[in-house]
């Protein structure tokens, strides 16, 4: 699988020709199979960007269990920003369990979502939220940030030298050493 990232929390998960978009933004401009909506934000809603020719996404924008083609879905509602419900999504594509935090408003999340969750393989989490540690991935993308809150997140996990990179090729085999190992990706433009 290949996963970028495109700025706020949007983040495109593509397995062949499945293609996954985590909060589309302004800068979705391809064609998704699935749009997971964690909260009702134009920076994480823009669901239309996401439609190229016949190709028109199932938009997935709460919690809930989905299984669609093969992909399975579970979204668990936590608190996000003004009072409003974010949705954490956990995404198992080709055997990779993947858990996107959306725009998790506090530090805090459930033992009852972390629970529902279980393992983690790869999360996505919101810069300045201090929530690794309750799921002990073996891979951490940061997403939602600027250089300062990226640098300040890097210095915590111990990943200082972390140098970001244009997208990230992935298979369940990757992620059998790592251990809460921190990648950073690279806002694509458009």
């Amino acid at each position: 699988m290949v996963i970028s990232y495109y700025g706020a929390g949007m983040i495109k998960v593509a397995l062949g020709e499945t293609v996954i978009v985590f909060n589309p933004n302004g800068r979705v401009k391809f064609g998704a199979d699935i749009a997971l909506v964690s909260v009702n934000d134009p920076e994480y809603n823009v669901v239309a960007g996401a439609t190229r020719g016949d190709r028109v996404p199932l938009v997935i924008d709460g919690p809930g269990e989905y299984e669609i083609g093969g992909v399975f879905v579970k979204g668990l509602a936590t608190e996000g920003p003004d009072n409003k419900i974010n949705t954490v999504y956990l995404l198992i594509l080709d055997g990779v369990r993947l858990v996107h935090l959306g725009a998790l408003a506090t530090d805090k999340i459930s033992d009852q979502v972390i629970e529902e969750i279980g393992v983690t393989d790869v999360l996505f989490v919101p810069v300045g939220r201090k929530v690794t540690g309750s799921f002990e991935p073996n891979l951490v993308i940061p997403i939602n940030y600027d250089d300062a809150g990226l640098k300040k997140f890097l210095k915590e996990a111990g990943s200082e030298n972390g140098k970001p990179v244009e997208s990230l090729q992935l298979k369940k085999k990757d992620l059998a050493d790592r251990e809460a190992a921190v990648v950073v990706l690279k806002s694509v433009s458009s």
